[in-house]
């Protein structure tokens, strides 16, 4: 019952505090790589004020179809995504050093972080869209999830302060975003 930019905006604060944990967790078990969350943090943070920007601009009436599909589209590719058997694949002995990560496909990394952005400024939906994307590049998943959640403090905050400076502080509840 609430309208999407409050919703937004809750679960946004709500991912800074949890972000911010994450970040610290990551950065202690070295799954940070400082130059990837740079380049996924700056777009992003640009796509969640464009996402914030139209969620803002546009009647709830209209988004909220919008929205749960955008919502459905996304739930249905991580189901299918990790429906699919994959065989481990077949390792050799570790070769150099295991806490820097090796050279991956970088091509489109900072346009995923912007329409990472995009969705996590409307619906709050950055990891599910950039994490995938930079597993596919190559990116050692210890890596992939440690910045993208490290870069998902600056994404999240972004969004949140820019709901509430569009919007006011109307439609949060304290008590939510406790619980979240």
């Amino acid at each position: 019952g609430l309208a999407p930019a409050a919703v937004s905006a809750t679960v946004n604060l709500a991912k800074v505090a949890t972000g911010i944990a994450a970040a610290v967790s990551h950065w202690r078990f070295r799954n940070i790589e400082k130059k990837l969350v740079w380049n996924l943090a700056l777009p992003g943070v640009v796509g969640a004020v464009l996402g914030v920007t139209v969620l803002s601009k546009v009647s709830g009436a209209t988004l909220k179809p919008i929205l749960a599909v955008l919502l459905t589209v996304i739930g249905l590719r991580i189901l299918f995504r990790f429906a699919r058997y994959t065989a481990p694949k077949a390792e050799g002995p570790e070769t150099g050093d295991p806490d820097v990560m090796p050279e991956y496909d970088r091509r489109g990394t900072r346009v995923a972080a912007l329409l990472g952005g995009v969705t996590n400024g409307m619906i709050g939906a950055w990891g599910p869209v950039v994490t995938p994307f930079l597993l596919h590049r190559g990116v050692k998943p210890r890596f992939a999830i440690g910045s993208v959640n490290t870069a998902e403090v600056f994404v999240a905050s972004a969004s949140a302060f820019s709901l509430i400076a569009a919007m006011g502080r109307g439609g949060q509840n304290a008590g939510i975003i406790l619980a979240m």
